[in-house]
């Protein structure tokens, strides 16, 4: 196991945080615009997301840096700003946990297919490195790639991760087939967790996509199939499309009940993804202390 990832283990299961994405919307970030360009225009107001995380008991925060890989960033013009914008969302971080918590570095997927031939893995392999090298620069605890579908993706990502020398987690999203446990590639938890751990992440896991009771089965496949920590953040339950706009039914102590029960499932790391926000951190940190 990494030094990091035992350290922070040794005193129990950890709480990570909630969505980000929503928080910075309610802080006026426009629907379809870049959040991660917010690093750059509005620094104070991506801390105050990261700060309110840290404020409700999060261990682990994440940085605003989702989707700051060229690719994703070329859509908006701000491919030359990669760099800039991934160190300063780990800045950002790093300023709002301060002694409380810890940062882990978030890269998402870049959008784009590799089986449509919408991108080579030479491309994937150069924005990815570009964005670890960039982040890791900026001194975050750990690297964490979420919300990914295509495991030869997560995995291209995984190996720019590693070459920083951080501990690295990696995600999938398992929200399609039948049973809602496969990617959108058809990759089910046992073939995640066994190609993930040979490629050479120090935790997996599974985030977004559905709600904690989805996320149950799948959190105890993955425990099954490997011997890293599992890492689970989970959203709040299935939206509901309301005046054009997304809304997440699940309640905070509804939410908590159930992140409590993944732990007991045996996941490690458990937080919230899409819907949750700080008031879900406090309740789950409240549930797990027997509040």
């Amino acid at each position: 196991m990494h030094p990091v990832i035992e350290t922070i283990l040794s005193g129990g299961p950890a709480v990570t945080d909630g969505a980000w994405g929503t928080q910075l919307q309610s802080r006026g970030l426009k629907i379809g615009a870049c959040p991660d360009a917010w690093n750059i225009a509005e620094p104070g107001r991506v801390e105050e997301v990261a700060r309110s995380y840290v404020e409700a008991g999060s261990q682990i925060i994440l940085t605003n840096t989702f989707g700051a890989n060229r690719i994703v960033l070329s859509g908006h013009g701000l491919e030359s700003q990669a760099a800039e914008i991934n160190r300063r969302g780990v800045e950002i971080s790093r300023r709002a946990a301060g002694e409380r918590a810890r940062v882990f570095a978030s890269i998402g997927p870049t959008g784009k297919m590799l089986l449509m031939g919408e991108v080579t893995e030479d491309d994937l392999r150069e924005a990815f490195r570009e964005q670890a090298q960039a982040l890791a620069q900026a001194g975050p605890d750990a690297i964490v790639i979420e919300t990914m579908s295509d495991l030869a993706e997560a995995k291209i990502a995984l190996d720019a991760a590693l070459e920083t020398g951080l501990a690295v987690v990696a995600c999938m999203v398992f929200d399609s087939g039948s049973r809602k446990d496969r990617t959108l590639m058809g990759v089910t938890p046992e073939q995640a967790a066994a190609e993930l751990t040979s490629a050479g992440a120090h935790v997996i896991g599974a985030n977004c996509g559905q709600g904690v009771e989805g996320y149950l089965p799948v959190c105890r496949r993955l425990l099954d199939s490997t011997s890293l920590p599992i890492w689970v953040k989970a959203n709040a339950g299935l939206p509901e499309l309301v005046d054009g706009k997304a809304v997440y039914r699940t309640t905070p102590e509804e939410f908590a009940r159930g992140a409590a029960a993944l732990v007991e499932a045996g996941a490690r790391f458990v937080g919230g993804c899409c819907g949750t926000g700080p008031e879900f951190i406090r309740a789950l940190k409240e549930a797990l202390s027997g509040g």
